[in-house]
């Protein structure tokens, strides 16, 4: 009897540890039946709201912490690829854990129709959200390169996408991508007068800010990452954002990537395999990169989803049209090979 009632006791535990909540005298088909499946948690739901500490990305729990994703190209293109399907891809088939979405000011975007395109960068917010994700609503400058020019347009964006989303744990703001032939001192100006748009609604987000140089730090001008340590932007919880395109910026970019991320917080808000113009790709110098930002856990969001004729752009020409995002048969080169970083494969 004792060891009738020890067996009893060991299935019982078993049935327990596997989930399964039953008699021990209950048929093996009908315990099966029984099971509760419980879902993987979000990179949200485990990651919480971020912020920053000393030079690193911190989890709710004060951890250092490492997203790794995607960034759209300009949300005016690549329309077929902007939808559930691509976002159930990214999150559930790579694994990604930040969405970057990529509103530009110009370029068709955002100053042809402002309601439109902070409409689309809300509901891009809302379809990552629903998924687990984090996401950065990046104010997409390019030209000219002075951010300056379009001070007045990037308050009015991001005082709507604060106001709407300030409650949300997972929003992070990038307020300008790139800066070019502008001095740090311009670009700090301008930071101060956006970030207190967004703190007003939204207090304690972490935010982006752009550097020199097409966001190098100013590597790509001669310059580097000192100025900034020098003089900070007068804000808390914001990082500075480094981007490289591996094929083209070569060991001198990747030791300022090194040295900065030792001195200042940095994300590396877009990135690439490929030269800046998008063609060809380097995986051996990508690799470089992806593990040293996977040592240091430097953010990154990759650039782009898309199904154009760049290298740059993840999805083979016109395959957004067929719907089919999961899996590797959809795939550039880069593309593949992005997804299994992204997955935390070498």
């Amino acid at each position: 009897m004792a060891v009738e009632l020890s067996l009893l006791a060991l299935n019982l535990a078993g049935d327990q540890v596997s989930g399964i909540v039953a008699d021990a005298r209950t048929p093996a088909a009908a315990r099966e039946k029984t099971k509760v499946e419980v879902k993987p948690k979000t990179p949200v739901e485990k990651g919480g709201k971020l912020h920053v500490c000393g030079t690193r990305l911190c989890n709710g729990a004060g951890m250092p912490i490492q997203l790794r994703g995607m960034s759209t190209s300009g949300t005016q293109w690549f329309a077929n690829c902007l939808v559930g399907g691509m976002l159930d891809a990214l999150a559930q088939d790579w694994g990604a854990s930040v969405l970057r979405i990529a509103t530009y000011a110009d370029k068709e975007g955002y100053t042809g129709n402002p309601k439109k395109f902070t409409n689309l960068a809300n509901r891009l917010i809302d379809m990552a959200s629903a998924r687990g994700m984090y996401v950065i609503v990046d104010w997409h400058w390019v030209d000219p390169g002075d951010p300056n020019h379009g001070l007045r347009n990037a308050m009015a964006f991001f005082k709507e996408i604060s106001a709407r989303n300030r409650h949300r744990p997972n929003v992070i703001y990038e307020i300008v991508n790139e800066a070019f032939q502008a001095s740090w001192w311009e670009i700090k100006s301008y930071a101060e007068k956006v970030i207190p748009v967004i703190r007003a609604r939204d207090p304690d987000s972490v935010i982006l800010v752009g550097t020199r140089g097409w966001s190098t730090l100013g590597e790509s001008e001669y310059a580097n990452e000192n100025e900034v340590v020098a003089h900070p932007v007068r804000a808390s919880n914001i990082m500075y954002t480094y981007h490289f395109y591996a094929a083209a910026h070569r060991e001198p970019f990747l030791k300022a990537l090194d040295r900065a991320s030792s001195k200042l917080p940095v994300f590396v808000s877009e990135w690439g395999t490929q030269s800046w113009d998008g063609s060809g790709n380097d995986f051996a110098m990508s690799q470089r990169y992806v593990d040293l930002m996977a040592r240091k856990k430097i953010s990154w969001t990759n650039w782009s989803i898309g199904d154009g004729d760049g290298d740059g752009e993840i999805f083979r020409k016109g395959a957004c049209r067929s719907g089919r995002f999961a899996g590797t048969s959809v795939l550039k080169p880069d593309g593949v090979w992005i997804r299994q970083r992204i997955r935390g494969y070498r």
